[in-house]
């Protein structure tokens, strides 16, 4: 598939001091030495009496210093005689090479970010992997740098690679054969926007509307393939096409996804958007264990085509990898991007409207552990540093102010005028190729919607008002409680009673009195070492996955088997599953007599939003190799 280059941040100043026209870079994955690749440059021609080469500090979407010249090493400058230049290297990310106009050839090697044993660990979709004859993942900011000087160049990457591997991306190729890809880019900017992943092929490419979407998968043990995440992602993104009024801003799209059946080394799990590509690492599980995960991250991933892409501030446009400059908008790029996430999925039947009230449930009950009073425009700028800690507040409140700010719209508009409407008229009005000033956004969106809602703006998300969360959704019929008792499935307790023993590997009941009803129903004792669940044999590696699988598909009255090791016996326990009553904070419920004034405001919002038991559309729109 070939796929047309295009760019996010525009171009940078340039040097008149260039004559050649490209960098060159060079790698072959066929050569792999301590877990790490040599990187060959063939740079432009440089004046004066030195040069500056970086690797970035921070890239766009990950909010957190990296440092990624750190995984660099044996960084050695040549004249075209392989004479080495003199270089000095005076932070993590930087080189200077004196006698930049005999500068010919750069060489260097490179370690991945996913295993290293350096701090600071970097989010692996975030970060690059070498893993030799199996899969490689490119994010270029992690392997390739750029010239000070020289940042509107033109790239072109030369990959040797296995001959069975395919690489996808949504970089340009222009030329190569059977075990060899060249890529091009318009600049560096646009280069770190499209990762690679090279893998042995498991494809699919869906039509999505007018855009064409890849969606490539690596998984270890084959159990999850492209054909099936297809099945859980395209009802999204035919939602999502619905949702953006019938076009999508993008002719083309790349869902990379590396599986893993292993611990991360960040810990962390998810995905990194770009432009047009996201790449996620996620566990490795049975399928329909991961399929509501794919499908809420692929929601969020996807929407942002909308924003950053075709909305964003100048801080975004003119992104500076070593001195970078937070906008104070994150409520709009992360929070709006959050929201819509889970928005999309009940406006267009795919998730029941009581789901989606617990998905609201969980963002204020996540919110309470960041700071309520402080601005979020504040919080953005300071993301980095200041207010580094409440960073991941983004995806809580700033999913509830996208919330608030859909039902102020539509309460103001007598629900003619929805976010997804102010959005597209955003969208209109900026684009791609033109940001936005920080300090003018708001005023621009008092133009398209009134004084009321500039005022909800300047009151709840650049002042430290506590958002109306309560009143707003009353207004849709729909109840706030703020402690209520419900019936749900638990796993007995045992997130509270277990304990797990290092030295042989085996999870143990610690604590017996810690289970609830449930737990205890089940007949398990204190120092019961947990050996199955339901013939799912327990490990360090699966447990999260055995818990998952049971919590999504396990019904009440099921029956249920639990194998223990007591007293050097093995014991097996058997029970049917069954709800205990337990109490939430901050729970909703829908109005149980809405007035009319309150059905016409959540019919505006929700549109025929479905109950719990109705069918979910479906369709299959795929082809897959």
């Amino acid at each position: 598939m070939k796929f047309f280059l295009s760019s996010l941040f525009g171009l940078l100043l340039f040097s008149s001091a260039i004559a050649q026209q490209e960098l060159v870079y060079k790698v072959d994955l066929n050569q792999i030495s301590n877990d790490q690749f040599v990187v060959e440059l063939t740079p432009p021609k440089f004046s004066g009496k030195e040069t500056t080469f970086h690797l970035p500090k921070i890239v766009p979407g990950t909010y957190d210093i990296y440092d990624f010249g750190r995984f660099v090493s044996n960084f050695k400058a040549f004249d075209k005689k392989g004479k080495e230049l003199k270089v000095r290297h005076p932070d993590d990310n930087t080189w200077i090479i004196s006698k930049p106009k005999k500068l010919a050839k750069i060489v260097y090697s490179v370690e991945d970010t996913w295993d290293t044993r350096l701090g600071n660990k970097v989010f692996e979709p975030g970060g690059t992997n070498i893993e030799k004859e199996r899969n490689f993942v490119f994010n270029n900011h992690g392997f390739f740098g750029y010239f000070k000087d020289a940042p509107r160049l033109p790239i072109r990457l030369i990959v040797e690679r296995p001959a069975d591997f395919f690489g996808a991306t949504t970089l340009l190729r222009d030329g190569g054969d059977e075990d060899t890809d060249v890529f091009v880019s318009e600049n560096y900017n646009d280069f770190v926007d499209h990762p690679i992943m090279f893998c042995k092929p498991d494809t699919v490419v869906l039509k999505i509307g007018n855009a064409d979407v890849l969606i490539s998968t690596y998984s270890p043990t084959n159990r999850v393939t492209s054909e099936f995440l297809a099945g859980e992602i395209g009802p999204i993104l035919e939602g999502l096409l619905t949702y953006l009024g019938g076009t999508l801003p993008v002719d083309r799209y790349a869902f990379l996804v590396y599986l893993t059946d292993g611990f991360t080394a960040s810990g962390g799990y998810g995905a990194l958007e770009h432009n047009y590509s996201s790449m996620y690492v996620l566990p490795e599980m049975a399928p329909e264990q991961i399929a509501q995960t794919v499908r809420d991250v692929s929601a969020h991933e996807f929407y942002h085509i909308v924003t950053p892409l075709n909305i964003h501030s100048e801080e975004i446009r003119y992104f500076d990898f070593i001195n970078p400059k937070m906008s104070k908008h994150l409520w709009l790029y992360e929070g709006v991007t959050e929201y819509a996430a889970g928005h999309v999925q009940v406006h267009q039947r795919l998730m029941p409207i009581e789901n989606y009230l617990d998905v609201i449930a969980e963002k204020v009950r996540g919110a309470e552990q960041y700071t309520d009073d402080l601005p979020f425009t504040e919080m953005s700028e300071g993301c980095l540093d200041e207010h580094k800690e409440e960073y991941l507040n983004v995806y809580q409140k700033g999913a509830l102010i996208g919330m608030c700010l859909d039902l102020e719209l539509l309460i103001h508009s007598e629900g003619e005028y929805s976010l997804q409407d102010l959005m597209n008229d955003l969208t209109e009005e900026y684009g791609k190729d033109k940001p936005f000033k920080d300090d003018e956004l708001f005023d621009k969106i008092v133009s398209f919607s009134g004084k009321e809602v500039g005022d909800f703006l300047n009151t709840h998300v650049a002042g430290p008002e506590p958002l109306p969360i309560q009143e707003l959704l009353k207004a849709a019929g729909i109840d706030y409680y703020p402690v209520k008792k419900i019936k749900e499935r638990t796993l007995g307790g045992l997130e509270n009673a277990i304990g797990f023993n290092p030295g042989t590997g085996q999870f143990f009941i610690q604590n017996a009195d810690l289970l609830d009803d449930f737990g205890k129903s089940i007949g398990l004792q204190s120092k019961d070492v947990l050996l199955k669940w339901n013939d799912d044999a327990l490990s360090l590696e699966n447990i999260n996955a055995v818990f998952t699988n049971y919590m999504i598909n396990g019904k009440e009255g099921d029956d249920l088997s639990v194998v223990v090791e007591r007293a050097g016996e093995e014991v097996e326990l058997k029970s049917v599953i069954s709800t205990v009553e337990v109490e939430v904070k901050h729970a909703f419920d829908l109005t149980e007599n809405p007035t009319d004034a309150q059905m016409a405001l959540r019919k505006a919002w929700l549109g025929d939003y479905r109950m719990a038991g109705e069918d979910m559309p479906d369709g299959d729109n795929s082809d897959s190799k």
